[in-house]
């Protein structure tokens, strides 16, 4: 009989929702949208980690990598912090990259140093991209190889050597390979050395695109500036893997010891990027799903008032329902089941929502949110929680209310 019940309550709170379609899906409007905010926001976070992870696992853990302390969040959008994806206000200087270049413990090093200005050929220019001052080591730091011609060496120093990243390259000559062709930059006159292949990323960096970047010598960049160049990044990689750890902190006694005794500077392993990383942005994406898990509070609350009005609608079929022998409890029951609908509904249909925005989102942007269903669990059973919580007072509203009065009711 139980079952009997409960199965018709079901059907009872379908036919219902079926009967106000409209009045059913503005109801779960909240509820939808809170649910879809918040697994594509959880999502988002999700995937720049396993990005980073990503970019940490070809890079190898055994990378170090060396940064101004003071980095801040940028909000200028220039092309120094769009390389760093920060605003640095002290940039890492000709003395630190010679600590960390003369360190017993490391075999190679490279630092990354932005120089401003425009590349320009007889018809053309490249002011999309950046500028980079770097060593020969770097390509095998990062792991990228060369699609064409080779990579900076150490006989390319304080010449004007360049070397091109995959788009900068048709951008400047309008041609896949111009090994051998001049720019000018700065008014000096560089020769392309080689071409990168395609990087998939840049290295611990979500705004940069190393395929719109020139790389030249660092000292020649260090020329070009009068040693104004800001140094935002230097990458080494100890001898032994096994004593990253141990060279790291070497490291950083030595450069504090170069710094006067003070900091200026951070030296992060990879797993330490990937935990410093990791612990902003879950700070970032709680709080921002925090703020848009208050929608489905909203949500709940519609579902709420929307159920008040129902009821006050439905209030001769209750007393109908009542004087042919239903219970308060199934009156209960048949309200409790309606809202439970509802709530679960709507975070069906906003998890779905979210699934359409996690695709275009991977399909228009070099984002890659990936969808956990841990959350998406989480997020549709707190809907269906919330339906049921929320509907609890207009379902007692509506299984206290006398048979005769309810009969009367016009």
């Amino acid at each position: 009989m139980n079952r009997f019940w409960r199965y018709g309550h079901l059907k009872s709170g379908l036919h219902a929702i079926r009967g106000a379609k409209m009045r059913s899906f503005w109801t779960m409007s909240g509820v939808i949208i809170g649910v879809a905010s918040v697994i594509s926001i959880v999502s988002i976070g999700e995937g720049i980690k396993q990005q980073i992870s990503g970019q940490i696992h070809h890079l190898g853990k055994d990378l170090i990598t060396i940064r101004p302390g003071d980095l801040q969040p940028d909000s200028k959008g220039d092309s120094l912090s769009q390389l760093s994806g920060f605003s640095i206000n002290s940039p890492l200087t000709q003395k630190d990259v010679a600590v960390v270049s003369t360190n017993k413990g490391v075999s190679a090093s490279a630092p990354l140093a932005f120089i401003g200005g425009v590349a320009t050929t007889s018809t053309s220019h490249h002011n999309s991209g950046f500028v980079v001052g770097t060593d020969p080591a770097l390509a095998s730091l990062i792991n990228q190889s060369m699609a064409y011609g080779d990579f900076l060496e150490n006989s390319d120093q304080g010449t004007n050597a360049a070397v091109l990243g995959s788009s900068i390259s048709e951008q400047l000559f309008d041609e896949d390979v111009p090994l051998g062709r001049s720019f000018t930059f700065h008014g000096q006159k560089f020769i392309v050395h080689g071409i990168f292949n395609e990087f998939n990323f840049t290295p611990l960096s979500q705004q940069a695109n190393f395929n719109n970047a020139i790389f030249i010598p660092y000292n020649v960049a260090e020329s070009l500036s009068k040693t104004t160049a800001p140094t935002y990044e230097i990458l080494a990689r100890p001898k032994n893997p096994d004593e990253t750890n141990k060279v790291a902190g070497e490291l950083n006694k030595a450069l504090v010891a170069a710094h006067g005794g003070s900091g200026g500077f951070s030296v992060l392993t990879g797993s330490q990027n990937v935990a410093s990383t990791s612990a902003v942005l879950d700070l970032l994406t709680r709080l921002v799903a925090g703020v848009a898990g208050i929608s489905l509070l909203v949500g709940g609350i519609g579902i709420m008032n929307v159920m008040m009005v129902s009821i006050g609608e439905r209030t001769r079929e209750i007393g109908i329902r009542k004087a042919v022998g239903a219970t308060n409890r199934q009156i209960l029951s048949q309200f409790m089941a309606e809202s439970a609908i509802l709530g679960l509904a709507g975070g069906a249909i906003g998890a779905v929502l979210a699934g359409l925005v996690v695709i275009g989102m991977r399909a228009a942007t070099d984002l890659q949110p990936v969808i956990s269903w841990k959350i998406v669990v989480l997020a549709t059973g707190i809907s269906l929680v919330e339906g049921i919580l929320f509907g609890t007072v207009p379902a007692l509203k509506a299984a206290r209310k006398a048979p005769i009065e309810a009969l009367r009711s016009e």
